[in-house]
Parts: structure tokens; C-alpha cells; sequence
């Protein structure tokens, strides 16, 4: 069985998922948009913490907005 599991709910209206990860591969991106259409909610938020900038390493995700 597979376990989906949300690393940070907001308010119960942001996914936010976090990774410490050297390379940011599609399948981060595809693991968000998949918690937010099985959670109906709109907006996600993609953090990498391995990174020297982390400006550079946040993405906002929208679903259906």
C-alpha cells in the first residue's frame, strides 16, 4: 500500500511539502499536484532546504486557480 502523507497543512488551505533533496526532480512537482487534487485544496507550496539560497527554492503550486 502506498501512504500519502502532508508534511505542513495551513489553515487547512495550503500543502506545503518539504524536501532537502541536491537535485529537484519532476516527481516533487507531481507529488504536490497529486496531494492537492486527492485534498481538493488550491494551493501548494514546494520547499527545498539543501540549497544555499533558499529564495531560489521555493515554489507556489496552483491547483485549478
Amino acid at each position: 500500500p502506498v501512504d500519502y502523507r502532508i508534511d505542513i497543512l495551513v489553515d487547512d488551505k495550503v500543502v506545503i511539502e518539504l524536501k532537502s533533496v541536491q537535485d529537484m526532480r519532476e516527481v516533487y512537482f507531481l507529488q504536490i499536484k497529486s496531494y492537492l487534487k486527492l485534498t481538493g485544496k488550491h494551493l501548494g507550496i514546494l520547499v527545498n532546504f539543501n540549497c544555499e539560497d533558499i529564495n531560489e527554492n521555493i515554489w507556489r503550486i496552483a491547483n485549478k486557480i
